[in-house]
């Protein structure tokens, strides 16, 4: 399965689903889309990429174990959670904050950071299985 057209587009390829992915979690609230969405989306640019050039190189561009990225995704989706039990409002409250960064307002709210937690949840079990089963002896 590794020729040379697979190796030399799946980088291409992975980056611009990637990209896509970013794209669809940030649209996740207005329209469809989501933290699962956009992680399946990752993880699975991450397989393509592994399946055309190997388990190492996916694992030296995720910088950060698989592992890793999901439990930090699971510590900001409770974290997000656990911000409006602060406040003294129920678990799970969306609570919204407007910065202003370079003269724009910018939307901050625990919902997004809700998605970039499952996002990252997602990304990291998914890689995980999906390297678990791409390894083999010879890589």
């Amino acid at each position: 399965m590794r020729t040379i057209i697979f190796r030399f587009t799946a980088p291409y390829l992975t980056s611009l689903m990637v990209l896509f992915s970013i794209f669809v979690l940030l649209r996740g609230h207005n329209e469809p889309g989501g933290g699962f969405i956009g992680g399946l989306i990752a993880a699975s640019a991450f397989a393509i990429y592994g399946i055309a050039c190997g388990v190492a190189p996916v694992r030296r561009a995720l910088y950060f174990h698989p592992m890793t990225l999901a439990g930090g995704g699971l510590f900001l989706a409770v974290l997000s959670g656990v911000l409006s039990i602060v406040f003294g409002i129920e678990f799970l409250t969306g609570l919204w904050a407007f910065p202003t960064f370079l003269g724009t307002e910018v939307a901050l709210s625990t919902p997004l950071f809700f998605d970039i937690g499952v996002y990252l949840v997602v990304v990291g079990a998914i890689s995980t299985i999906a390297l678990a089963l791409e390894e083999r002896e010879d890589d």
